[in-house]
């Protein structure tokens, strides 16, 4: 039976619901604070006086800092619980969005989006995995593919608000308006179920010993786990091509704002700030919701392996036609496109990561080998806006689509676990 999004949320529980409510809302308000200092980018150089590398600097300071909050999340969700790391999480980003609208100096700014990070990144692994471990085996992936999904909503959501509020109030509203989110914990510490798979986990774990029959899902939390001989090369597998996936799309999508908005004079498309949140949202809605959403479709039918072969290859050879690109048409027509393979892979990270990794490292692994990456791909603002400074960010998008084809390399090496029962 064909299952689609209205059929599989006929047949979950409420609790399941829930979770899949809790973790979307989640990721989507993750995108719409992250995306919020994308889409002022040209404001903040303006009146800040950043030139391009700095504020590709600060992007990067804040992927940095999302490595390393994903790491610290997915230990206290190993620790603590899935629910209660996934609300901590959540207010640390919207607080520090609300902190971002108070900084009066690059320096200051620079702190508040650094922490920012911290809750960003751990925002993705404690929901994916809640998600992963409440849902069946048979509508995991669609269930996760729905999660990612709504990532697109909350950069739309972005992009709809910060257009005709920095215009008309300025960016520091803009920033102040990224506190909203936090009211989401509320219903999330009343509502939303723990992960059952966790809770027996640890009503075993004083059980455990360190019998060699237990094997690996015996090793409690030590977040070494995932670097065992049994799990390190699938784990380093997917750090790679997580880290190659999301340079490429942070060098991407950091500076399409600014490309779009910018004069033809000083390197842009010369759309303005209206004409480019029109485009942001047409390549949202008509590209990364389908993209995300279509991949756990994709990976269900053609296994999870070949899905991120198909996406990371269009993506990669679709970003050189998108800097081609040259009229509205073509850049609407081709950065949707983009967008769909460039963004829907990433379906597949929590898909795999989960399906790779046992109940007591899975939080673990999901944030080193996601967020792990997205430190490393901290790089990717500095280095397209540099080198965009010197060449044109046209030509610096060439550079991404290099990076999803070392995506494509590395998917080659992932284990394929479609079908995979979780224990």
């Amino acid at each position: 039976m064909k299952i689609g999004p209205i059929e599989l949320i006929r047949l979950a529980t409420p609790g399941q619901r829930r979770t899949l409510l809790a973790a979307a809302l989640g990721w989507a308000l993750d995108a719409f604070d992250a995306m919020l200092y994308a889409l002022v980018l040209a404001l903040l150089m303006r009146n800040l006086g950043m030139s391009k590398a700095t504020a590709g600097l600060l992007s990067t300071l804040t992927l940095l800092a999302s490595g390393i909050g994903g790491v610290l999340f997915g230990f206290l969700a190993d620790r603590l619980g899935r629910k209660p790391a996934l609300m901590a999480s959540i207010l640390t980003y919207s607080v520090c969005s609300f902190a971002s609208g108070l900084a009066t100096s690059i320096a200051a700014l620079a702190l508040a989006r650094f922490v920012l990070g911290l809750g960003m990144g751990g925002e993705w692994n404690t929901g994916a995995t809640l998600v992963a471990e409440t849902w069946p085996t048979e509508l995991r992936a669609k269930a996760i593919a729905i999660v990612q999904s709504s990532w697109a909503f909350g950069f739309a959501a972005a992009a709809l608000v910060a257009g005709p509020v920095s215009r008309f109030f300025g960016w520091r509203t803009v920033f102040f308006i990224g506190i909203l989110p936090a009211l989401l914990t509320l219903w999330m510490r009343r509502d939303v179920p723990e992960s059952e798979m966790w809770e027996r986990q640890e009503h075993r774990r004083p059980n455990l010993t360190a019998d060699s029959s237990l094997g690996a899902t015996g090793n409690s939390h030590k977040f070494g786990g995932i670097f065992q001989p049994a799990y390190l090369r699938h784990t380093l597998a997917l750090l790679l091509f997580n880290f190659f996936s999301l340079f490429a799309w942070w060098g991407l999508f950091t500076w399409m704002p600014p490309y779009l908005s910018l004069p033809v004079s000083q390197g842009g498309r010369g759309f303005g700030v209206l004409g480019t949140t029109a485009l942001l949202i047409i390549l949202n809605l008509f590209g990364m919701f389908p993209g995300y959403l279509s991949f756990g479709w994709a990976a269900d039918r053609l296994g999870r392996r070949n899905a991120f072969l198909v996406y990371s290859l269009g993506a990669a050879i679709l970003i050189p036609l998108y800097a081609l690109a040259r009229s509205p048409l073509a850049l609407m027509v081709m950065g949707t496109l983009v967008a769909f393979f460039g963004t829907g892979l990433f379906s597949g990270s929590g898909i795999a990561g989960s399906e790779i990794f046992p109940t007591s490292l899975r939080a673990s692994g999901l944030g080193f080998t996601y967020n792990g990456a997205r430190a490393i791909s901290a790089v990717a603002p500095l280095v397209i806006g540099s080198v965009g400074q010197a060449r044109g960010l046209a030509a610096a998008f060439f550079w991404c689509g290099g990076a999803y084809l070392l995506a494509a390399l590395m998917a080659a090496q992932l284990p394929e676990t479609r079908g995979k029962a979780l224990e």
